[in-house]
């Protein structure tokens, strides 16, 4: 299912991971596509309250926490910078999809990054 919302669309997710060459593309991609996903689950389950939209942010999360091993595997690491980006893209998916009140924290609650 192509995501419709506009706001997310136009966003280019965790680009300053594709800019810096410490992080590598192909691992990069993988991450930009557990995003991609989360986006599709909101927009086809339509989480009513933020309890339901943190079930499907926890479980994104978990697949980076997953991504972590390939990033080490490739030299490099889910670190400052990196934390950040993702961090900020979840918070940017919460809004677009009219969460503004969500926990940035709570959104990647269960990370290991």
């Amino acid at each position: 299912m192509p995501i419709s919302n506009p706001r997310i669309t136009g966003h280019a997710f965790l680009a300053e991971l594709y800019e810096d060459d410490y992080f590598p593309g192909r691992v990069v991609d993988r991450g930009r596509a557990i995003l991609v996903r989360l986006c599709e689950r909101i927009e086809a389950e339509s989480p009513a309250d933020l309890p339901t939209l943190y079930a499907l942010t926890h479980a994104a999360t978990e697949e980076f926490n997953a991504l972590e091993a390939e990033f080490e595997a490739a030299g490099s690491e889910i670190e400052t910078v990196a934390r950040e980006e993702i961090g900020g893209d979840f918070w940017v998916i919460a809004r677009a999809y009219g969460f503004e009140d969500a926990e940035p924290e709570e959104l990647i609650a269960p990370r290991e990054w």
